[in-house]
């Protein structure tokens, strides 16, 4: 990024100025010394710009970028834009491909800005029964207020998104691999129905990483993550990303999020750029140990199954090995004696922590159904695969041999 030259040097502004009384001296600006040409994406705190003039300012609010000259800055108000936020989109963009991305203030955030984009009073969405319980609440809940309707199916068999399409049907929603059953959405397959019946498609990939999985490759229309989770991976953010395969989305999107006001800090725009730098080293160890665990977790006699994509038991692991270019670290899992059985051994837990989210560094374990879905309700828990006594383990960066001694001293 590079800030040019100002006209006035530093010691030239503080002579002119200085007739002047303390209290205007000391909120006034003071020029950068350039070109400056740092090797790291500066933070760029500001929230709002300097225009140039009257037409400046209207061409921007007007939202005619075009009409901008060469010299005029693009920024108007952070919450439209801002340079830091806008190098952790593009990174995104790299990563996944496509058009272009937006980056949210939350991973709901951008599942938010996404369906309240696409989708308006009296439209209809087919959407996997497995999505995160956010999601199934925004649907069931706030959404339907306004007078939009869906239709949760089990997305592992693509009739199922046939038989559910109406009339008034208008997009396509699923998770791949879904949160916490693991199941997975054969995105080519989805991809095709959309193009078939003209619906748009949106795929959360927050479990796979743009490291494992790029739907977009596949004829996705939208891709989301929470970028609280692999993409920032070291727990200390929350993010979202909505990338899309299409200039028309884009712009669709791009205006509600920006009404909606969920953007993303540039203090965090900073740490999410920095995070996925390090996204392919860490997800390529991760996907090492969870495989590890997941192997050893199978043939546990305490455990009654294990839900991984990259074990051969798992029902979808071929389609996993045709659309994943690794497998992941989610891993969900049931213990003997059920609900009462699995909280007995998350509190038993001595390395891997009790706590929500996922993507980081540390391992970290919860208990789904009274923990993340615990606002859906437990007939529809059932009908997604989430058991009562399903715990989900997102595996970190430890040392796996580390990470099976405290899972066998807890299931002792």
């Amino acid at each position: 990024m590079i800030l040019q030259d100002t006209e006035q040097t530093s010691s030239e502004s503080n002579q002119t100025s200085f007739h002047q009384k303390i209290e205007t001296r000391s909120v006034s600006r003071h020029p950068i010394k350039g070109p400056l040409t740092s090797l790291s994406t500066p933070i760029v705190a500001s929230s709002t710009y300097l225009l140039e003039d009257t037409s400046h300012g209207a061409n921007l609010c007007n939202s005619e970028p075009h009409l901008l000259q060469d010299t005029q800055s693009p920024y108007l108000y952070t919450r439209w834009g801002n340079p830091t936020t806008d190098v952790a989109a593009q990174a995104i963009t790299s990563l996944e491909g496509g058009f272009g991305t937006i980056v949210t203030s939350s991973g709901m955030s951008a599942i938010t800005s996404t369906l309240m984009g696409l989708l308006k009073t009296g439209d209809h969405a087919v959407v996997s029964s497995a999505a995160y319980g956010g999601t199934h609440e925004l649907l069931t809940d706030i959404l339907k207020r306004f007078g939009v309707s869906a239709t949760f199916v089990d997305a592992t068999n693509m009739q199922n998104y046939k038989d559910a399409i109406r009339p008034e049907t208008r997009l396509l929603y699923g998770e791949s691999p879904a949160n916490p059953t693991m199941s997975l959405v054969d995105l080519q397959q989805l991809a095709t129905l959309g193009k078939e019946t003209n619906l748009m498609t949106i795929i959360d990939s927050t479990f796979a990483s743009p490291y494992n999985q790029n739907p977009i490759s596949f004829g996705i229309d939208v891709v989301i993550h929470s970028a609280s989770k692999y993409l920032g991976g070291h727990s200390d953010i929350i993010a979202g990303s909505i990338t899309c395969a299409s200039e028309l989305h884009y712009k669709q999107i791009h205006r509600t999020w920006k009404i909606l006001g969920g953007c993303l800090s540039p203090f965090d725009s900073f740490l999410l750029i920095r995070g996925i730098k390090t996204l392919p080293i860490r997800v390529k160890q991760i996907n090492h140990n969870a495989m590890i665990v997941a192997s050893h977790l199978a043939s546990h006699p305490r455990v009654i199954a294990v839900n991984y994509p990259g074990l051969p038991s798992h029902p979808q692991h071929d389609l996993a090995k045709k659309q994943m270019r690794g497998f992941g670290g989610m891993i969900s899992f049931e213990v003997m004696h059920g609900k009462d059985g699995g909280k007995i051994f998350v509190e038993r837990l001595k390395l891997i922590s009790l706590a929500v989210s996922l993507g980081g560094v540390e391992s970290l374990i919860e208990h789904a159904a009274s923990m993340t879905h615990t606002m859906v309700d437990a007939e529809e828990r059932r009908k997604a695969g989430i058991s009562d006594g399903l715990l989900r383990l997102s595996v970190g960066l430890e040392d796996a041999q580390d990470l099976i001694q405290d899972l066998d001293q807890a299931l002792a």
